[in-house]
C-alpha cells in the first residue's frame, strides 16, 4: 500500500512539473507569437514571421516548375533587405499591399517584373501569385516592401493563430493555469492535514508521555509508601521486644529485695 501511495505521489509530482513546464512554455511562445507574428514592425535577428492566408502561392500545375510553394496555414520566413531597390525578377517578396480588396495586408508574391524609369531608377515591381499567375492590381513600389522570402514553417501557422485567438489563450494558457492553481490548492491542503495529523500525533505522543510520567511516580510513591510501612512495622516490632524485657529486669530486682 505505502509503494502504491509513493508511486502515486511520484506520478501527480512529474505531472506537476510538467504542467508547469508546459504552462510556461505556452506563456512565453503566445507572448512571442503575438509580438513578433504578422507583426510589420518587429522582427527577431532581422526576419519577420507571417501566417500566410491563402493558397495564392501553393502549388498547381502553373508554378509546379518553381522551387518554392507555401499554404495556407504555414508561416513565412521574410529577412530584411539592405536594399528595396535592388531586387530582382523572380523573387518573392513580403509587402505592404495597395490593392482595393487587400489594402493595407501583408502579402507575400512573387516578383514578375521589375519597372524602371528610363535612367535606371526603380518605380516598383509587379508582383502575382504563382497558383493564379495574376498579377497584382497594383505596383509595388519600393517603400512597401517588408523583406524577402527565406523560407516556411509548413502548417506551423494554423499553431500560431489558434494560440493568438481566444479559445487558444484559453486552451493553452488559462486552462494549464488554473489546473496549476487547483492542484496547488490541493497540495496546499494535504501538507495542512498532514501538519494536523503530525500536530495531532505530537500532542498524543507528549499526553501519553505525561500519563505515563505520573503513572511511575505513583508507582514510585506506593513502593515509598510500602517500604515506609515496612518500616514502621519493623520499629514497632523492635518497641515491643524491650518493653517486656525491662518489666523482668524490674521483676527480679524486687523479688532479690
Amino acid at each position: 500500500m505505502n509503494t502504491v501511495r509513493k508511486i502515486l505521489n511520484v506520478a501527480l509530482k512529474s505531472v506537476a512539473y510538467l504542467l508547469v513546464a508546459f504552462t510556461v512554455f505556452m506563456t512565453v511562445f503566445t507572448v512571442v507569437t503575438v509580438t513578433t507574428v504578422d507583426r510589420n514592425d518587429r522582427s527577431i535577428f532581422g526576419v519577420k514571421f507571417y501566417i500566410v492566408q491563402t493558397d495564392s502561392m501553393s502549388k498547381s500545375d502553373l508554378n509546379a516548375d518553381l522551387d518554392v510553394h507555401f499554404n495556407a496555414g504555414d508561416i513565412v520566413i521574410i529577412a530584411n533587405v539592405a536594399d528595396s531597390r535592388a531586387l530582382e525578377a523572380g523573387q518573392i517578396i513580403a509587402f505592404m499591399s495597395t490593392n482595393s480588396e487587400s489594402y493595407g495586408e501583408t502579402v507575400t508574391h512573387m516578383i514578375r517584373e521589375v519597372k524602371k524609369t528610363e535612367d535606371g531608377k526603380v518605380l516598383g515591381y509587379v508582383t502575382y501569385g504563382t497558383n493564379t499567375g495574376v498579377d497584382d492590381e497594383a505596383l509595388v513600389e519600393p517603400e512597401y516592401v517588408l523583406g524577402a522570402y527565406a523560407g516556411k514553417l509548413p502548417g506551423v501557422g494554423v499553431f500560431f493563430a489558434f494560440v493568438k485567438s481566444t479559445p487558444g489563450y484559453i486552451v493553452c494558457i488559462l486552462v494549464p493555469f488554473v489546473l496549476l492553481i487547483v492542484y496547488n490548492f490541493i497540495n496546499v491542503i494535504r501538507l495542512f492535514r498532514r501538519y494536523k495529523r503530525e500536530q495531532m500525533a505530537a500532542m498524543q505522543a507528549e499526553r501519553e508521555a505525561i500519563e505515563a510520567e505520573r503513572a511511575e511516580n505513583q508507582r514510585i510513591m506506593q513502593e515509598l509508601l510500602a517500604l515506609k510501612a515496612q518500616l514502621d512495622k519493623k520499629s514497632g516490632e523492635g518497641t515491643s521486644s524491650a518493653e517486656p524485657a525491662s518489666e523482668a529486669t524490674s521483676t527480679e530486682t524486687t523479688d532479690e529485695n
